[in-house]
């Protein structure tokens, strides 16, 4: 098995490669995904409000098997300093653990460089709000409650605790788009988010945000992946009502 999901993540990698490298000949058309295109205004608005833009990335670190959800946050995370870096008040990024906090200000200071603003970052914007999953909710709901939140985006590996950051938000009238990879803070967020992203719409954010070819790339090594376990499931479907395995 340990083979298979090598093979599996060399195939992946090598298909990303190559249609980074291809040149497309017509533009690439996204589906719309509403949450997005709400989330692209609410920022734009938070810009000229003189308010700020809060950004969770969970509390998973980046050397564990449930790291694409953070590295999808700290994706969307740059794409968005970058936007809004020259706010009244800049964004402000939220981790639950401490290695994530710390690429939480490298990505943020990338951003304002990026946006050639590099003297206007400030380290504490990047901040460790707790350790365990609910000492990082309840470091991050002040956030919410006492700094002119206007929207506020939860990406990452969350548990149940995210309920208590969609409550903080709505009751400061903060905008909310939220996605995980987990079962239980997907169903709190779609119960409780007025924007939830469900299923591979989290690692599809940086596409829709910031769409360079390696976005749009990951986007058809997706969908190629998707293909292949349809298949694959229906192959051996068909395989089992014959009698053969």
């Amino acid at each position: 098995m340990n083979l298979i999901g090598l093979g599996l993540v060399g195939f992946s990698a090598l298909l990303l490669l190559l249609f980074s490298i291809a040149k497309r000949k017509s533009p690439v058309k996204l589906r719309a995904i509403p949450a997005l295109t709400r989330l692209y205004r609410a920022f734009g608005l938070s810009v000229e409000d003189g308010t700020r833009l809060f950004i969770a990335l969970g509390r998973e670190s980046l050397i564990t098997p449930n790291a694409g959800a953070p590295l999808s946050g700290l994706g969307m995370l740059r794409h968005l300093t970058e936007r809004t870096s020259l706010s009244d008040r800049p964004p402000i990024a939220a981790a639950g653990e401490a290695s994530l906090a710390l690429l939480a200000q490298d990505t943020l200071e990338a951003g304002y460089q990026a946006a050639g603003a590099g003297e206007y970052y400030q380290p504490t914007t990047g901040r460790l709000t707790g350790m365990t999953p609910f000492s990082f909710a309840a470091g991050a709901m002040p956030i919410l409650r006492d700094e002119s939140v206007s929207a506020s985006v939860l990406i990452g590996h969350f548990g149940v605790e995210a309920a208590l950051l969609a409550d903080a938000a709505e009751r400061e009238n903060a905008f909310l788009v939220g996605a995980s990879d987990d079962l239980s803070s997907q169903a709190a967020l779609y119960a409780s988010a007025p924007e939830a992203l469900i299923g591979e719409e989290l690692f599809a954010t940086s596409a829709y945000l910031g769409a360079t070819q390696s976005h749009t790339a990951s986007l058809t090594v997706q969908d190629i992946l998707r293909w292949l376990i349809i298949l694959a499931l229906l192959a051996g479907a068909a395989l089992k009502l014959l009698g053969m395995i």
